[in-house]
């Protein structure tokens, strides 16, 4: 295994390279394409962090595969590497092209089975650097996180999030979004899966669910809470919901974690055209 305290520092230093690419284009920062959806865009600087990023872990890490948001899989073959990076560029570019300064920039290291080993996310607007190494707590500018103690739904701030195809299909959040908000202190929707994850382990916001995210959306903050003390599972309570590739995530806590998944679950049992 290779040493990673020092891993830690060169992915840190990576981030940060990145996050000077997003805010030199956040002025202007001109939407290249579109996938799945019109909400679901592309702009310059996805494309220019990411190449940043990929070539620097390919220079240092070249017999590990690389899966980034933006270019697929590269590096080492997938067959054969013991360990996986994944890349999000920028985690809530519609806030970015928008102009609205709440995104990040997402690495994590997993094994060959997705589990999360070390976690980097960035916010380059408020300088704040959020990581976590399996077993050795999590971090915001160096300094330990902790998630918050609420017990109870009633006295939680919770965050949520929509997918892309929220206008062509029924299982698109919002009766959970609706269950929940008569039952919490309040909800919010900000717009970066990552940074809803670290808001989590840093105790500003007790728990937050969504569906249909990517593993690029979630490694690095799975391991963060996690590291914080939290929770994270799938919608019926399972460990590893980083396995799926269109994944359903609770994270919470601990406290809040049987409760918000009881809301969950109710909501689509009660559902004949909600999947499980």
């Amino acid at each position: 295994m290779f040493n990673l305290d020092a891993t830690l520092q060169t992915i840190i230093a990576i981030a940060r390279d990145a996050g000077h690419i997003l805010l030199h284009h956040f002025d202007n920062p001109t939407i290249t394409a579109t996938k799945s959806t019109d909400s679901d865009i592309v702009t310059i600087a996805d494309k220019e962090a990411e190449e940043l990023i990929v070539a620097a872990l390919k220079q240092q890490f070249p017999d590990h595969h690389m899966v980034g948001e933006e270019g697929g899989g590269t590096g080492a073959p997938a067959e054969t590497a013991e360990y996986f990076w994944f890349v999000d560029p920028i985690d809530g570019t519609v806030n970015y092209a928008g102009g609205m300064p709440f995104f990040s920039t997402s690495i994590a290291l997993t094994d060959k089975n997705r589990q999360p080993i070390l976690g980097v996310i960035y916010d380059p607007w408020r300088d704040e650097m959020f990581s976590a190494i399996q077993g050795k707590g999590a971090f915001l500018n160096g300094q330990s996180l902790k998630v918050s103690k609420t017990a109870s739904l009633a006295k939680a701030l919770l965050s949520s999030g929509f997918p892309y195809n929220k206008h062509l299909q029924p299982d698109n959040n919002l009766a959970e979004w609706a269950a929940f908000l008569v039952q919490v202190r309040d909800l919010r929707r900000l717009g970066s899966a990552a940074l809803d994850l670290c808001y989590v382990a840093a105790a500003r916001m007790d728990g937050y669910w969504e569906q249909q995210l990517n593993p690029w959306d979630v490694l690095a903050g799975i391991l963060i809470v996690r590291e914080a003390g939290g929770m994270v599972t799938d919608y019926e309570g399972g460990a590893n919901p980083q396995q799926e590739h269109k994944g359903k995530y609770v994270a919470s806590n601990g406290h809040l974690h049987a409760a918000m998944l009881e809301v969950i679950q109710a909501v689509r049992s009660s559902r004949s055209d909600f999947a499980t």
